[in-house]
């Protein structure tokens, strides 16, 4: 058989996995997980989610009797969202989330301090506001880097 006929005979096939990473940190064990997948040799890949299993809620809804609705009132739930969404505009944050949701290809202009500036064209990972860093992807160098936001100087959606 020649190349040109095995070649006409291979088929793609696309396959959903969910794959468990352990690490202390997100952004370890996603790092973990992209080194792994660029070894393979598949032709392609896609990460579309990431979460973080909590033991404690876990074992709480294992021992769950029974599921019981919680009622929430109306008035209650609308003001809520009306302050989330208040603090979510005045945080300086909705920005990088809106890029993160919809998986925006951006350029980030990071300084690292000692007049190192890094340009990177990358997609935004996760974001820590609790711990004020930020992990996005590399896209040329198929890197993960995770960044204090402070480090951050600007950044322009692609």
């Amino acid at each position: 058989m020649t190349k040109k006929q095995s070649d006409k005979q291979q088929q793609t096939f696309i396959f959903n996995v969910e794959i468990m990473v352990e690490d202390g940190h997100h952004a370890h064990a996603l790092e973990k997980l992209i080194q792994g997948l660029n070894r393979s040799e598949w032709s392609d890949y896609r990460i579309t989610s990431g979460i973080q299993l909590g033991s404690l809620i876990d074992q709480q809804l294992a021992e769950a009797s029974g599921a019981a609705p919680v009622p929430i009132p109306a008035q209650a739930s609308e003001s809520a969202k009306a302050t989330d969404d208040i603090s979510a505009e005045q945080d300086g944050f909705g920005p990088i989330r809106t890029y993160m949701k919809s998986n925006t290809l951006i350029r980030l202009i990071v300084n690292r301090g000692l007049g190192i500036k890094l340009n990177i064209p990358c997609r935004i990972i996760n974001m820590d506001e609790r711990e004020n860093l930020i992990t996005v992807y590399h896209v040329d160098e198929k890197q993960v880097y995770t960044f204090r936001m402070n480090e951050i100087e600007d950044f322009i959606a692609g």
